[in-house]
């Protein structure tokens, strides 16, 4: 659905019926600005998005208007930030469809939310010779977590395989589930590939096995519908600033009663209801997850950015995004140099590639001076990169602002990149 806007914020839902990208740009203040001398050509949104208006807007008001801690103050100014940031616990738990606000808890990001899950049920749940189950195309921050207490509890991580395509072997997942597995967790997108994994199936074979699943939601909740309830997934994590909102924000979904028999994170203010030198009382789920004082600036921003996006037609976006992604792929596969890396029949807007002999970072540099931003590197998923038999790729991510003419940018770039180098 296209939106007009009457102002910074409001979009008017009753005009238009196709997308318009370059009206939802017109909400990214960054897009106003030059790099190097061109129009800035931003395909870097898997590592971070650019913001709207509305959040910046949200979080500047809370801090020229509102600014006060939460929960533990009688006076207006206080009680008036709780609300705000109470509020936005309900507008995650709107947008992820959960059951329940308590179902929500607010951390720095999908990497601290994994870590949470880790040393939390983690360590609860495993002893000696039991597994956890990842997949291979995991980014770092849903690797080292379990490794780190798979080795301290004396546990297995094992993993799930893939084809050359990028797609997860599910034959093969299916047959490592045992009595000894204790969770799953599993990425939504690839962050490196682009891959859309099968999470639905996966949490169904999970759960005939009786195995808990994590979904780690960072690369997904901005180009896919997600509803946790209906995936029954019994934990899933997403980070702010990949979904228009700040940095230093991010979420924890998890059912209930998994939350509430999961011991706290981290000591500290406000995850207590009691404290003695004898003993501490905990608070109720999600505040004993919560200590200490919280981004309330970034939870407030992070409502507006759920607002912002939630205004639009989600599945207008996704459509937007493929029909970017399929001409992006389809005109840079004509170049003989470059290949592709990830070919998934799944994929959200992400295209990883190399070029012939021309290192990621050059490739980086060179575009950079056209005003064209990407990511280069191994896109903390090394084991993929040794997978495919390289150290890294350059890539290019889109987002809800991203247009035609960004592609066409992006491929008269890299012709510009093989002239230098041939």
């Amino acid at each position: 659905m296209n939106h007009m806007w009457n102002d910074s914020s409001t979009p008017d839902t009753t005009v238009g019926t196709v997308y318009d990208a370059q009206r939802v740009r017109a909400d990214f203040p960054i897009f106003s600005r030059t790099v190097r001398g061109k129009p800035l050509v931003y395909l870097d949104s898997a590592a971070s998005t650019q913001k709207p208006q509305a959040m910046i807007d949200a979080t500047s008001r809370f801090y020229a208007e509102d600014y006060s801690n939460v929960h533990r103050g009688v006076h207006f100014l206080s009680q008036r930030a709780t609300d705000l940031y109470e509020d936005a616990r309900s507008e995650v738990r709107r947008f992820l469809n959960a059951e329940r606000d308590e179902e929500i808890v607010f951390v720095r990001g999908a990497t601290e939310a994994i870590n949470l899950v880790a040393q939390t049920y983690g360590r609860s749940q495993l002893g000696a010779g039991d597994e956890v189950i990842i997949s291979a195309i995991e980014h770092h921050a849903n690797i080292v977590p379990w490794q780190m207490i798979c080795q301290e509890m004396g546990a297995t991580l094992r993993v799930i395989p893939i084809n050359d395509h990028g797609e997860l072997q599910l034959d093969a997942f299916e047959d490592m589930l045992n009595e000894r597995t204790k969770i799953v967790a599993v990425v939504h997108v690839s962050n490196a590939l682009g891959t859309v994994n099968p999470v639905r199936e996966i949490i169904a074979t999970a759960h005939r096995h009786g195995v808990p699943v994590l979904v780690d939601g960072a690369q997904s909740v901005q180009h896919l519908p997600v509803d946790v309830r209906d995936l029954d997934c019994d934990f899933f994590t997403f980070s702010g600033h990949k979904i228009y909102g700040p940095t230093g924000i991010g979420v924890l979904y998890g059912k209930k009663a998994l939350l509430d028999a999961m011991p706290p994170y981290q000591g500290g203010g406000d995850m207590i209801l009691s404290v003695s030198f004898e003993r501490t009382v905990y608070n109720e789920t999600p505040f004993k997850f919560e200590a200490g004082t919280p981004d309330i600036a970034g939870v407030i921003g992070l409502a507006a950015a759920l607002r912002y996006f939630r205004s639009f037609d989600i599945a207008a976006i996704a459509a937007h995004e493929q029909l970017l992604l399929s001409s992006a792929t389809a005109r840079l596969q004509e170049i003989d140099a470059l290949r592709v890396i990830g070919t998934a029949k799944e994929k959200a807007s992400v295209i990883s590639f190399t070029l012939c002999a021309v290192h990621p970072h050059d490739i980086g540099t060179i575009l950079d001076q056209h005003g064209i931003a990407v990511r280069a590197g191994h896109h903390c998923a090394q084991p993929v990169m040794r997978h495919f038999g390289i150290p890294a790729t350059a890539r290019a991510s889109f987002g809800m602002y991203n247009t035609m003419e960004d592609v066409d940018a992006l491929v008269h770039g890299i012709h510009s990149v093989l002239e230098v180098f041939t």
